[in-house]
């Protein structure tokens, strides 16, 4: 990698850091290639990305950054796994290493507040912005339902009752 090379990857990582809502740090020890591209196909179904920097580069990077905390964690081949959804890049990474003993989670960030496995693991545990969208919905448009369902009740009695009197009528008539 010569210096303009370098100096675009470092550009392009900070941007990453400046616009997501939360960085994975990982340890992708002897991870075949299928395995690897596996992770990342998840990752990008889930609306997150998964990319191998090197630590040097990634620590440059970090400089001026809500991310700095991260620095410490970069030893060794590790994966950043990011998204703008806080939840996204962390459900993904968890599940992808329940799977995989040769992936495990360092740690991570939420801006200027730091993880540990634990606390990238319980991150991954909530609901994702998107299953948070849609119970809001479903909790303004209950109230609605049940007052339409409500009000269409009576008018659908008096229909079956006067349908009732109808059909009595026709009998007794035949």
């Amino acid at each position: 990698m010569d210096r303009a090379q370098k100096a675009a990857a470092v550009a392009e990582l900070k941007q990453t850091f400046s616009s997501v809502g939360v960085v994975v740090v990982t340890r992708n020890n002897g991870m075949t290639v299928a395995q690897s591209t596996r992770l990342r196909n998840a990752m990008r179904d889930a609306g997150a990305t998964y990319r191998v920097s090197k630590n040097k580069l990634a620590r440059i990077a970090l400089d001026g950054t809500p991310y700095l905390s991260l620095g410490d964690m970069l030893t060794g081949p590790v994966g950043l796994a990011t998204s703008p959804d806080p939840v996204a890049a962390a459900k993904v990474a968890v599940e992808f290493a329940k799977g995989n003993d040769k992936f495990e989670i360092v740690g991570g960030a939420m801006g200027d507040t730091p993880l540990d496995i634990e606390g990238v693991r319980a991150l991954a545990t909530l609901p994702s912005l998107d299953e948070l969208r849609a119970k809001i919905v479903g909790l303004i448009v209950a109230p609605a339902t049940k007052l339409a369902t409500i009000t269409q009740a009576p008018a659908a009695q008096i229909a079956r009752v006067l349908q009732a009197y109808a059909d009595k009528d026709t009998a007794d008539a035949a």
